[in-house]
């Protein structure tokens, strides 16, 4: 591995300062797995190397994700009242909405921040969850003919 895949890269080769040198804490794009709280999340400047507020995106991340998964299935639009087309609208806004938080997550991760990234990990698995336990209750449910208490 050469030295050069290690070290932080400028993210923008124009940007120095008045006297003409970089300042490289806000300028630097990391190419393998960090930890720490400076990072660059979505934003320039957030969550601007304090830790309250890298806490707060390990929260909001974790929450993209778990939405993006809780957003991946798609109810029944055959409901009484309801034309095929209100229906096919509905889905495409619902997959709209879920494909925009998909790639807000994958931006998130593409910091290479730890913390992010199992953020996002976590996120996913706890909407997973979420969605497998309310198959199981609506199939228990079916089955027996009454709701099983959670």
């Amino acid at each position: 591995m050469s030295q050069e895949q290690d070290m932080p890269m400028p993210m923008s080769p124009g940007s120095m300062s008045n006297n003409g040198t970089r300042n490289m804490k806000d300028m630097v794009m990391h190419m393998s797995f960090y930890w720490g709280k400076d990072a660059t999340i979505l934003f320039h400047g957030w969550p601007n190397h304090c830790l309250p507020m890298y806490i707060l995106s390990l929260f909001f991340v974790f929450l993209l994700s778990l939405a993006t998964e809780v957003l991946s299935v798609s109810p029944a639009t055959t409901k009484l009242g309801t034309s095929p087309v209100a229906g096919g609208v509905t889905q495409a806004g619902v997959y709209a909405v879920r494909i925009a938080l998909a790639y807000m997550v994958m931006l998130s991760v593409m910091s290479f921040n730890l913390g992010i990234f199992m953020a996002a990990v976590a996120g996913h698995t706890v909407g997973f969850f979420l969605i497998k336990c309310r198959e199981a209750a609506a199939q228990e449910e079916a089955a027996t003919g009454f709701t099983p208490k959670v």
